[in-house]
């Protein structure tokens, strides 16, 4: 089984490493914490280290955007992999994770 990490990078920011998928999803929902209390008001997370996703790894990050909107914090995405962009598009959720197409 792969492990997937959430880890602090500095500065209000944190990084998903490793495959966002099914299997995985349900390792990350309880560290959804670590970024919810760290009582920012701005909170950014690199998915550059994101090695395979899913749709139920796309649920999981508008999840988040859902707990972010609730706690009064913006969250946004940066460096978001080719293949969960292509998964964005297709599942037509480009307006609601903020990706433009070329």
């Amino acid at each position: 089984m792969n492990s997937t990490s959430l880890v602090e990078s500095g500065q209000g920011g944190y990084a998903i490493k490793g495959p966002l998928t099914s299997s995985t999803v349900p390792e990350l929902l309880p560290r959804s914490e670590i970024w919810l209390d760290s009582g920012s008001k701005q909170v950014t997370i690199d998915l550059k280290e994101v090695t395979r996703a899913d749709s139920a790894g796309l649920a999981f990050l508008i999840y988040w955007l859902h707990l972010a909107r609730i706690a009064e914090i913006q969250l946004n995405y940066s460096q978001i992999p080719d293949q969960c962009i292509r998964l964005i598009q297709i599942s037509g959720l480009d307006h609601v994770l903020m990706i433009q197409g070329d």
